[in-house]
């Protein structure tokens, strides 16, 4: 069979390259051509165009990047029609990939699947009416997205969470070798995980800072950073200590961690660390009264939409304080029954998710299903 993908980010990226290894297992004869990135390169086929050259976030630079984003949807579109594939795989990336997927479905009459549909159940509901007329399969990675879908009129499969195959399928650094190889003191860790996009790093550092001091001497503060971005961002880290491109490894021998709300903070809950979760954004309290309003959900956090209760403390906007973030922690570190609250809504999110791989599942009902 003839693929055609689309991811326009590095996590699509990810989840792209897995999905085509899974699918080479299936269908040997497996071609691909695709927007993606490095690790979608290294499965094979053709790389059409590259996330960097297409990736645009946020509304000003969508804005100030319109001409060259409808040059790229236009080249999808007649790239995708010469290629005349048997099926097309749309990778989250909404505002792109909606498009395609209309194009695709009314112009070409392709079968169109959408794995990793875009979070349109916390904001832009509507997006679910094109979701309905151009999609043909949609391939959920959360247990409740099918409910949302089913509401709709619009048939979903729970495939798995690609970050329980990360997590189980993790090698695990020891704890002595993870400390002498990073040249970190054998003492209790709190991990600081502040994500990769420079204005996260840089919002969320001085706040780390001033969390260093008497009240948690005993303890050293390690921030999960990462080579793939500018290392001046970690320029002016204080007495904050590095390990680059070891989150895992981090958050494993971690007592507690502090977690940029996205992805990483499920990861967490899968390897087991207590977290608070943090989000900072300019202008807080007025962009957490606007967001209030516009998101369709109580919790922000990957662990408390899944759970649908709060397992753990969310620290957004204007609430996260170096004050804020230090009184978690202490809950965090030194109330065992706190602790254990937590580790319980953690068992409780492991067992909703269950352990089918993701891409796997995928590759098998798009090989196994007909136009």
């Amino acid at each position: 069979m003839k693929y055609y993908l689309v991811a326009g980010e590095a996590s699509g990226d990810l989840h792209g390259s897995k999905l085509m290894r899974a699918l080479k297992m299936k269908d040997p004869n497996a071609d691909f051509r695709y927007y993606g990135g490095d690790k979608m390169q290294s499965e094979g086929g053709v790389l059409v165009r590259h996330f960097r050259d297409t990736a645009v976030m946020g509304f000003i630079n969508v804005v100030l990047n319109l001409r060259k984003i409808l040059s790229n949807i236009e080249f999808c579109k007649k790239d995708l029609k010469e290629y005349a594939p048997d099926v097309l795989i749309l990778i989250d990336y909404p505002g792109f990939n909606l498009k395609i997927a209309k194009y695709a479905k009314e112009e070409l009459g392709l079968r169109v699947i959408y794995y990793i549909p875009p979070k349109i159940w916390a904001w832009k509901e509507h997006r679910v009416e094109q979701i309905k007329k151009y999609v043909d399969e949609v391939y959920a990675i959360f247990p409740f997205e099918v409910d949302f879908y089913a509401k709709h009129g619009v048939k979903a499969t729970y495939v798995g969470n690609p970050c329980v195959e990360s997590i189980l399928g993790r090698a695990i650094t020891p704890k002595g070798e993870f400390l002498k190889k990073n040249f970190l003191e054998d003492k209790p860790i709190i991990a600081l995980l502040p994500g990769s996009r420079a204005q996260e790093v840089k919002s969320s550092l001085p706040i780390y800072r001033a969390l260093v001091g008497e009240k948690f001497k005993d303890y050293q503060f390690v921030l999960a950073a990462t080579s793939a971005v500018n290392q001046e961002l970690y320029s002016e880290i204080g007495d904050l200590k590095l390990v680059f491109d070891q989150t895992y490894d981090l958050l494993t021998h971690a007592s507690a961690a502090v977690v940029n709300s996205g992805t990483a903070t499920l990861e967490t809950a899968l390897i087991g660390t207590p977290q608070v979760v943090c989000y900072h954004v300019a202008f807080g309290r007025l962009a957490y009264a606007i967001f209030s309003r516009v998101l369709k959900i109580s919790h922000v956090s990957l662990v408390n939409i899944i759970a649908r209760k709060g397992v753990v403390k969310e620290l957004l906007a204007h609430f996260f304080t170096a004050e804020n973030t230090s009184a978690e922690l202490e809950k965090l570190l030194f109330d065992t029954a706190y602790r254990n609250e937590i580790l319980s809504g953690y068992a409780e999110i492991s067992q909703t998710l269950g352990t089918t791989i993701a891409a796997v599942t995928a590759a098998e009902l798009i090989t196994c299903s007909k136009k």
